[in-house]
């Protein structure tokens, strides 16, 4: 993605953006979570009724492809020893005579069902609560996924799907929607937003990954989202969300409608407000199962791999009903 001549410097269009920066202390670095303490962890317990377990996580290392940001290439995993080793007597030898098998992988940490660090995104040469930004030369030594990964998710989480909500089996390239689609949707679903709330936000998107191809899905990339307005978030911060989940690469339209920024979201409720980022999950099946039990609420779990310094880390989330 490249800044258009037409579109605003994204400090210009914050200026005004609230922020949470020194809310949790000053060496705070896992932001919004903080909202996510016991008493929200014993209420998601609580909407546990039928036992049913959802993981959201895509395959990695998917032979027809992952779907990955432009510029970032898929996981490729790769055989290190197999049964082939023993048959060309290249096979270590072990007491007892076991064979095994090994592999390894290399993937982006953004390249699969991820948890962005709060350092992930910044401008004006400064990161979530102020850090400075050289502080990511060489890898996060400040508001890395670490310290998400240690610290673990819990928390009520609500679907929120809109696609179905449209009428549609994936939104378009380039569809938006605001604060008031998602109260409309959660008001059709019959399910309250509450504060402190996980939201999980189903577009259908990433379905076309597969269904239209690699090249006719990158070919005008702009994914459907949410759009950037102060009163959206304002709407973030007066109801302390604490971690945005969705179907979709970034989370948010790619480049908004109204000012030509790119992923301005990423800054206002990431950098800003220390909103978790959770993106790239399956969503499909728990929707499917929201939407035939009427319980669009749940307890909503998940803990990124705990990635040193990491901008990032592939997470699978766990949904229990």
């Amino acid at each position: 993605m490249t800044e258009t001549a037409s579109a605003p410097y994204v400090g210009d269009l914050l200026k005004d953006s609230p922020k949470n920066w020194g809310k949790w202390g000053a060496d705070d670095e896992v932001g919004a979570l903080n909202y996510l303490g016991p008493a929200e962890v014993l209420a998601a317990v609580a909407l546990v009724r039928s036992g049913k377990v959802f993981t959201l996580q895509m395959p990695m290392g998917n032979p027809a492809g992952d779907p990955v940001w432009p510029g970032r290439r898929g996981s490729e995993r790769y055989m290190l020893l197999d049964e082939s080793h023993w048959l060309a007597d290249k096979g270590p030898t072990f007491p007892g005579g076991l064979h095994y098998a090994d592999d390894a992988m290399s993937a982006f940490l953004q390249g699969s069902t991820q948890y962005d660090a709060l350092g992930h995104v910044w401008y004006d040469g400064e990161i979530w609560n102020g850090y400075d930004a050289t502080s990511t030369i060489g890898g996060m030594a400040k508001a890395s996924v670490q310290p998400i990964a240690e610290k673990g998710v819990v928390g009520r989480g609500v679907l929120l799907d809109m696609a179905r909500h449209r009428g549609k089996e994936t939104l378009d390239k380039g569809e938006t929607f605001t604060q008031h689609d998602l109260l409309a949707c959660a008001d059709a679903q019959g399910v309250e937003i509450r504060q402190r709330d996980i939201l999980v936000i189903r577009t259908g998107f990433l379905n076309l990954f597969h269904q239209l191809g690699k090249e006719a899905f990158y070919d005008g990339f702009n994914e459907p989202g949410l759009t950037y307005s102060p009163e959206l978030v304002q709407w973030f911060q007066d109801l302390e969300v604490p971690n945005l989940v969705t179907d979709t690469i970034a989370n948010e339209v790619t480049i908004d409608p109204e000012s030509g920024v790119a992923l301005p979201l990423h800054c206002a409720l990431m950098r800003n407000l220390g909103i978790v980022f959770t993106e790239i999950c399956n969503l499909d099946k728990l929707a499917a199962d929201c939407a035939e039990d009427g319980q669009w609420e749940f307890m909503y779990t998940a803990a990124p791999l705990k990635v040193v310094n990491g901008t990032g880390a592939p997470v699978n989330p766990v949904v229990i009903k």
